[in-house]
C-alpha cells in the first residue's frame, strides 16, 4: 500500500473526483432534457407512433438512469406506472431488471485499482488497504473475511442467506441513501461475492412483485394505505 505521502494533494484528490460526479450528473440531466423535448413535441404532433417511440427512449432511459448509483430507481419506475398506466407494467419491470444487471455486471468489470484510486484520492487509507487486501481473495476468502466481524449467531445467516439479503435492499424504500438499485447492484458485482446467474436471478424476482401487482389489479394497489 503506498505511503500517506504518496496521496494525491487534497486539492486535486477532490478535483478528480468532483469531475467524475459532475459527467455524471450531465449525462443524467442530458436524459431528462432529452425525454422532456421529446415528449413534448410527441403530444403536440399527436403521432401515436412517435408517442410509442417515445416510450421505449423512456423506458431505456429508465433502465440507464437505475443503473447509475444514487438514482432513486424504486420511485422512477413507481412514477413511470403512475404516468403511463397498467398497460407499461411489463415493460417497466424488463426494463427495471436490464437496469440493474447492466449496473452489476459493470461493477464486476471494473479493477480493483479504480475504486482503491477513488479512495486514495479522499485518503481513506485504511479503506485503500482493505481493497488492497481483497484484491487477490478467492470469493470464499473474501466473504470469509468481510463477516468475521460479525456476531457468530449473524454470520453463518449473512454468508448463506446474502440474496435474500440482496432482495431485500432492492425492495426497501428510500434505498436511495444506501446508492439506490443501481449503487446496490454495482457495489454488488464489485465485491466478487455472488455468482452472476444467482445475482441476475434474484432480481427477475426481487423486482417483481410491483409490477406484476399493478399489471393485475392496475395503478390503484400503488395508492393503497
Amino acid at each position: 500500500m503506498p505511503d500517506h505521502d504518496n496521496f494525491p494533494p487534497w486539492h486535486l484528490g477532490l478535483a478528480r473526483l468532483a469531475l467524475k460526479l459532475a459527467l455524471i450528473a450531465a449525462i443524467v440531466f442530458a436524459i431528462l432534457k432529452v425525454l422532456d423535448w421529446a415528449q413534448e413535441h410527441a403530444e403536440s404532433t399527436g403521432s401515436g407512433g412517435l408517442m410509442l417511440g417515445v416510450l421505449a427512449i423512456l423506458l431505456l432511459a429508465y433502465a440507464l438512469l437505475l443503473a447509475v448509483p444514487f438514482v432513486p430507481g424504486i420511485e422512477i419506475g413507481v412514477s413511470l406506472l403512475l404516468m403511463k398506466g397498467a398497460d407499461v407494467a411489463p415493460f417497466v419491470y424488463a426494463a427495471t431488471v436490464l437496469g440493474l444487471s447492466l449496473s452489476f455486471m459493470v461493477g464486476r468489470c471494473v479493477p480493483y485499482r479504480w475504486l482503491n484510486a477513488t479512495l486514495a484520492d479522499l485518503h481513506l487509507k485504511r479503506a485503500c488497504h482493505l481493497v488492497e487486501h481483497l484484491e487477490p481473495m478467492t470469493r470464499e476468502e473474501r466473504l470469509a473475511h468481510l463477516t468475521a466481524r460479525l456476531p457468530n449467531a449473524i454470520a453463518p445467516w449473512v454468508r448463506s442467506g446474502r440474496y435474500l439479503l440482496l432482495a431485500a435492499l432492492f425492495n426497501i424504500p428510500g434505498n436511495a441513501i444506501l446508492g439506490g438499485g443501481g449503487g446496490i447492484a454495482f457495489v454488488t458485482g464489485f465485491s466478487r461475492l455472488f455468482q452472476p446467474w444467482a445475482v441476475i436471478l434474484t432480481i427477475v424476482l426481487a423486482v417483481l412483485p410491483v409490477p406484476l401487482s399493478v399489471w393485475l389489479l392496475g395503478t390503484g394497489v400503488l395508492s393503497t394505505p
